[in-house]
């Protein structure tokens, strides 16, 4: 009988991909602060989610990634009810 070491390799490699889908959730969800939101804040949701459903050992980045995306959202509904429009800028 031959032992096969491909569950604890596909294992690692799930691992790996979430630690990488946290890390990236918190970069777009911070960079979404500034622009793009309306973009990067969903998508930084989204990869935080799906980094936490499959169990990354990131956890704390996996969550900073969720809060900054919800905040993303905010920031960008504050600014357009701020002036009535579809988009904001900072200049007047």
């Amino acid at each position: 009988m031959q032992l096969t070491t491909a569950a604890p390799q596909r294992r690692n490699a799930v691992r790996r991909d979430a630690d990488g889908m946290a890390v990236a959730s918190f970069v777009l969800g911070l960079v979404g602060l500034l622009v793009f939101n309306i973009f990067l804040g969903p998508i930084a949701i989204v990869l935080a989610s799906v980094a936490l459903h499959r169990n990354t050992t990131r956890r704390g980045r996996a969550y900073l990634g969720l809060g900054l995306g919800i905040a993303d959202l905010l920031v960008l509904a504050a600014f357009m009810s701020a002036d009535n429009t579809m988009s904001w800028s900072l200049g007047g």
